[in-house]
């Protein structure tokens, strides 16, 4: 019998084994492979068809993401109300996003109603329409939401920053303008959507309670035909052109109350030995609640309500960015604060107590985020499209785990370095 006058031993979650479920891969009749992770746990299916269809492959700005858009506003006879009529009529969800490197349609439906949803689904990947009206709507409503968007400072930090690390015209470091809305054109987008939403582009991804005919249902509406013909993507080579000036200054609202300070440097990609050290070594920084960064600049200066650093996962190159909002009269201390954490990490060994405690909440975290099949596929889909295997988690899992005081220090002294930083505060 349990002695409940006892509490039971605690176990860091740096002891359990992560384990990261395998995926099951199928391949339609024209090719299309089709990764899919099942569970019974709930009656639920999400669908993901990928392409390359990010900006980075884009000749016009904004067309890569209008594009994506789109595609959902009109598809086959069927007008934008329509097909979102018979998507929530079985209270499902098709989402699309597109990225630097990719773009994605997702659907999130109960499994007893895939079979009904998929017609429509096929209906928006293999025939949009882009019809003038739609577009001359989205363009307007793009133009107004931008008008707002540039009144705040924090989107305007975010913009800036980019353009300094990356350079204006890499994909990276490109923004949206009202001339570049203006610009677009129905058959640029007819143009984008021919070379980059092909059946040979396409990669499916599924998870949930999967139904026994799920791959002939697949086969029947995305693997019966070469649809959109066959399109060979190469992937152009462009170089970064960062700003020459690091420091920088903008006044954007002189009846704010509150500035956007954001504090970054360029950094190796996912690719380099260095990425998951990174990881660690930023969590401690600024990665998650009680980081250096909130215990200084929040809990004790009490300049802002959050600060966080994060690395981007940028698929030709990385960056390390701190980004926060504070009041304007101490965003200027508030930079002078990051400065002396980074400083102190550079200096000082991080103390193990604090390090163990990194370690449990990274751990714990990812332990957290393989708890279903969504989540499972997730990070196989994040693997997959990088052209990673299984080697490269169990790698960053054994970093976190393993990973010394001195190893982070030295790290520190290679990455934080003020004069590598580009700075900018926005009021």
């Amino acid at each position: 019998m349990i002695n409940r006058t006892e509490a039971p031993l605690i176990k860091d979650a740096v002891e359990f084994d992560v384990v990261l479920k395998p995926y099951e891969k199928h391949v339609l009749d024209n090719g299309i492979p089709v990764y899919s992770v099942a569970s019974n746990e709930q009656d639920t299916i999400q669908l993901e068809l990928v392409f390359p269809g990010g900006s980075w492959y884009e000749t016009e700005s904004l067309v890569a993401s209008s594009t994506n858009f789109l595609m959902k506003n009109g598809a086959g006879k069927h007008s934008a109300l329509d097909i979102n009529e018979q998507i929530e009529y079985y209270g499902a969800y098709l989402s699309r996003a597109s990225s630097h490197e990719n773009a994605t349609y997702t659907l999130h439906s109960l499994t007893k109603h895939i079979e009904k949803l998929l017609p429509t689904m096929a209906e928006v990947i293999l025939d949009p329409t882009f019809s003038e009206e739609e577009l001359a709507t989205f363009k307007q409503n793009m133009k107004q939401r931008l008008v707002v968007s540039l009144q705040k400072c924090d989107f305007v930090a975010n913009r800036y920053i980019d353009k300094y690390l990356f350079g204006e015209f890499h994909p990276y470091g490109r923004v949206s303008t009202m001339m570049a809305y203006d610009a677009l054109q129905t058959e640029d987008l007819r143009a984008f959507y021919k070379k980059q939403y092909t059946f040979n582009n396409c990669k499916i991804f599924i998870a949930g309670n999967l139904p026994a005919n799920i791959i002939p249902l697949l086969n029947q509406y995305f693997g019966s035909n070469d649809w959109n013909g066959r399109s060979e993507i190469l992937r152009p080579d462009l170089p970064i052109m960062p700003a020459e000036e690091k420091k920088h200054r903008i006044f954007n609202d002189e009846n704010g109350v509150q500035g956007a300070v954001r504090i970054a440097r360029p950094f190796p990609n996912r690719y380099h030995p260095d990425f998951p050290k990174m990881l660690v070594l930023n969590t401690i920084f600024g990665g998650y609640f009680g980081s250096r960064l909130m215990s200084n600049i929040r809990e004790d200066k009490g300049y802002t309500y959050g600060i966080h650093s994060h690395l981007s996962n940028f698929r030709q190159t990385s960056a390390l960015t701190i980004q926060t909002e504070a009041g304007r009269d101490v965003c200027e201390k508030t930079v002078e604060e990051v400065y002396k954490e980074l400083a102190i990490l550079q200096q000082e060994q991080v103390p193990e107590d604090e390090l163990m405690l990194v370690r449990n909440y990274m751990i714990g975290s990812i332990l957290g985020d393989l708890d279903g099949a969504f989540q499972v596929i997730q990070r196989w889909k994040n693997l997959i499209l990088n052209e990673l295997d299984e080697s490269y988690f169990y790698n960053n899992i054994q970093v976190i785990k393993s990973i010394s005081a001195a190893e982070l220090q030295v790290l520190a002294q290679r990455y934080f370095n003020k004069e590598d930083f580009y700075e900018l505060v926005v009021i």
